[in-house]
């Protein structure tokens, strides 16, 4: 195919445009430098004002010469026609003598009926004084644009040289070929990088030159070009730069290929044979990489094969300074991609026919639609989802089943399949074949009436929206093709439910094969284990449980194996990365074949467990916490019975302190499930300073018993949004905490900040400290430190539960920071919020 694509692409005339375009954006994106040493006298308007109508007197001509040669000028080249004599001629000779460097244009007519083409030289006596005569012939493209020249043109015998080729340095003229002496010869063509569009040289005007002085140093050393560039008047060339819109005169341009020659970045044509050398190339690397390359990569492959010839077309043209056309190849991989697709294509309907049989067989998956059950069938469906409490059905009148409920309640109802709700009775009339049913349920009057009411209301009863007719594609494609795609879209509607049922189960579930290889599993076992998807599928089951041991069991290889070879079920206890689970393994063995393997179920228990240890250390806390003070509140009570007379004030001290310890264990148990149960829709404006404040105040009269004096710093507001009592509390229980642990006499540091969108609190006191082992258990439920129980101060270790619970619950984070012997710091952190006000 891409033989024949390249055999068409060369019998059209595209290769040619193409190449030009892409020469000339090449050329414009990157144009040539300018030579210092080559300038431009234009014969423009102005000059024709100034000097008259042309042709002027040669005597002018003659003075511009001169004026170049005081001047210093090393080459002036005339790149105007003396072909005829005309006055002024000896004067223009000897002109040219005495500037000793003066070169003159050749010009070969065009044949036209009955004279053959003719060599026009300039008059003899110029020509005896010219320093070199060159051609000044430039080539005009297929599309009228001027790309370059040959370096020697002439008839057969001799060849000129072109004239800025003359003017480098004398050229003798080549001798051609043996060929008819009216044969028009070129040889060398070479394509000339232009520097810009028109005006891109330096140019001078003519009349500006010969009646002004000429500028010291303008001149020395320069080639120049004397040439017509007035509209209308001379040769006028497209170019790369212009085209029609800006011409370039012929003078500038042999101003460019001088400027180009002298830097050598004239551009040579590659060999004929280059071109099809690169094509045969381009054809074998895409035959050799199209068939191993995927679809995705295709398109890819052809666009780096088109950019790299592209690139290896620009470095030829600027490092080699040979151009090499590149249309033919650069159309190809282009080519490729449509051609490889349709091979693809046509090789992808031919698979799915053979296969259209087998896919045609792949099962549906789809539920009864409601709208196809009989009403009396829907009504029991109906009575076992909701249990109502009355019910009705009715054929033409008829009633086919009542229970509490009447014809007479019903309300007209006009349109069939629409539920009409009468406050806590539901009716909707149905139409199966020629008969009409009318159906009404009494529904619960409570909360669930309107949920049930809502549900009634999606259900397609009557047919209306479900079963649609899938519309058939607008393309024109094969009957087969729509089979094809009609079995392709049951198959991927039951994996799509397999899929969706597996990801949104609350459990995890891996599949393995009878090798014990994991072949799926959820993303539940992703999280939960930590391992990356891909690496999962392949992995054996046994290797993703190691390190997680069964409690009480034998070793995952064993039950995994034992599940396997005796195909019974089993179940398993592990805890992974802090989490608790509970693993069901089951043997299952698909159908009509020799495959099995086991399906695991892992549920997530790690809640059940949380509320297992926490309910057994509530009843620990009760049995001995709570229990305690109040069995020595009632052995104290049963011996001042027995002795009432002798009541004294420390006994009832005694037992106002155990009363107290046990209002105070009660008070903090149920504050803790208070601050447990905290959501956000108890959530309120608050200041936070005030809250701090008046948490200050409840703990006052227990500091000054101590002689302990509380420093609060902080007068900004800081709005939080959150429930101020339950905060409060908790900062209560860090003063509470602060001036227990304290001396005597010392002080204790409160300060209210705010850091970035924080409020913070930091609360500092100068006791005992906290011993480091003590430091990661200090906020868990029921934990009280060794050394304050060792020196008399009881707590309930419910307090720090509290208050890192509340935190929390508000979004925020709370930091200790204590040494023993030098005093505790607690950081409070909690989020900002705007006011309303």
């Amino acid at each position: 195919m891409l033989v024949i694509a390249l055999v068409m692409i060369q019998a059209t005339k595209l290769p040619d445009p193409l190449n030009d375009w892409v020469y000339d954006r090449a050329i414009t994106a990157w144009p040539a430098p300018v030579d210092n040493n080559v300038v431009i006298i234009a014969i423009d308007e102005f000059s024709l004002e100034q000097l008259g109508r042309w042709p002027w007197d040669r005597g002018l001509h003659a003075s511009l010469i001169d004026k170049l040669h005081q001047a210093g000028a090393a080459t002036v080249v005339m790149d105007i026609l003396f072909t005829e004599p005309g006055s002024g001629d000896n004067a223009l000779a000897e002109a040219m003598e005495r500037h000793g460097r003066v070169a003159l244009p050749v010009y070969l007519s065009a044949p036209t009926r009955g004279r053959m083409i003719t060599e026009h030289l300039p008059t003899a006596s110029l020509t005896r004084k010219t320093a070199a005569l060159g051609h000044a012939h430039i080539e005009l493209d297929n599309d009228g644009v001027a790309r370059g020249l040959y370096l020697y043109n002439g008839l057969a015998g001799q060849l000129w040289p072109a004239l800025s080729l003359a003017a480098e340095q004398p050229h003798p003229r080549r001798s051609s070929p043996p060929l008819p002496g009216y044969t028009n010869v070129r040889q060398d063509y070479r394509l000339v990088p232009l520097a810009g569009g028109a005006g891109t040289i330096p140019t001078y005007s003519y009349a500006n030159i010969l009646n002004y002085p000429v500028i010291k140093d303008e001149f020395t050393g320069k080639t120049v070009f004397v040439g017509a560039t007035a509209a209308g008047f001379g040769d006028i060339l497209p170019t790369p730069f212009s085209g029609l819109s800006r011409p370039m005169s012929g003078v500038e341009f042999h101003a460019n290929v001088f400027s180009a020659s002298q830097q050598h970045l004239l551009i040579s044509q590659a060999p004929d044979w280059a071109p099809p050398a690169l094509n045969l190339l381009v054809l074998l690397l895409l035959a050799l990489l199209l068939p191993k390359l995927r679809p995705g990569t295709t398109l890819l492959a052809c666009t780096a094969l088109a950019a790299g010839l592209i690139v290896a077309y620009l470095m030829m043209l600027f490092v080699v300074r040979v151009h090499l056309p590149v249309a033919s190849a650069l159309v190809l991989p282009i080519a490729a991609i449509p051609i490889a697709s349709g091979l693809r294509l046509a090789m992808t309907n031919r698979f799915m026919n053979r296969q259209l049989d087998e896919m045609a067989q792949t099962p549906q998956l789809s539920l009864p639609e409601p709208s196809n059950r009989h009403p009396q069938q829907l009504l029991t469906h109906l009575q076992a989802l909701f249990h109502p409490p009355g019910w009705l059905l009715a054929s033409d009148n008829e009633l086919l089943e009542v229970s509490g409920m009447t014809l007479a309640q019903a309300p007209p109802t006009e349109v069939p399949g629409h539920w009409q709700h009468q406050q806590n009775q539901s009716w909707i009339k149905l139409i199966r074949g020629n008969t009409r049913y009318l159906l009404g349920l009494t529904l619960p009057n409570d909360l669930s009436r309107e949920l049930i009411q809502l549900y009634l209301n999606q259900l397609d009863l009557d047919g209306q929206t479900g079963n649609q007719i899938r519309p058939r594609p607008s393309e024109n494609i094969s009957a087969r093709i729509h089979k094809v795609r009609a079995a392709t879209r049951k198959l991927g509607e039951m994996q799509s439910f397999i899929r969706h049922s597996f990801e949104h189960m609350p459990d995890g579930i891996i599949v393995t094969d009878e090798l014990g290889v994991i072949r799926f599993s959820n993303r539940h076992i992703e999280d939960w284990f930590r391992e990356p998807m891909p690496s999962l599928s392949g992995m054996p089951l046994t290797t993703l449980l190691e390190g997680y041991d069964p409690r009480d069991q034998p070793p995952w290889y064993e039950i995994i194996s034992e599940t396997l070879t005796l195909q019974q079920s089993r179940n398993a206890d592990l805890t992974v990365h802090g989490k608790d689970f509970l693993i069901h393994l089951a043997p299952f063995a698909l159908p009509d074949t020799r495959q099995f393997g086991i399906i695991a179920n892992i549920s997530d228990i790690s809640e059940l467990r949380e509320q297992q240890r926490q309910h057994r250390e509530a009843i620990d806390f009760i049995s001995h916490d709570v229990r305690s003070p109040l069995v020595s509140q009632l052995a104290l009570i049963e011996q001042l019975k027995r002795n009432p007379g002798h009541i004294e004030a420390r006994q009832l001290d005694q037992l106002g302190r155990l009363a107290r310890r046990s209002y105070q264990l009660a008070e903090e148990f149920v504050q803790l499930a208070r601050a447990e149960q905290l959501t956000e829709t108890r959530f309120y404006e608050c200041e936070f300073l005030a809250i701090v404040e008046n948490a200050r105040d409840s703990v006052c009269e227990q500091a000054q018993e101590k002689g302990i004096s509380i420093l609060l710093t902080g007068t900004e507001d800081l709005w939080l949004k959150g429930n101020a009592e339950l905060l409060e509390r908790a900062v209560i229980n860090l003063l509470t905490n602060a001036v227990q642990y304290s001396p005597s006499d010392s002080a204790i540091s409160v300060h209210v900040y705010q850091a970035a969108h924080l409020a913070c609190l930091a609360i500092s006191d100068e006791g005992y400290g906290i011993d480091p082992q003590e430091l990661p258990y200090l906020f868990d439920r029921y934990h009280r430190q060794k050394r304050s129980e060792v020196s008399g101060i009881h707590g309930t270790g419910l307090g720090l539960s509290f208050v890192k619970t509340v935190v929390e619950k508000h979004r925020g984070a709370i930091a200790v920071d204590s040494k023993p012997d030098e005093g505790t710091t607690f950081t409070l952190k909690l989020p900002i919020a705007h006011p309303m006000h």
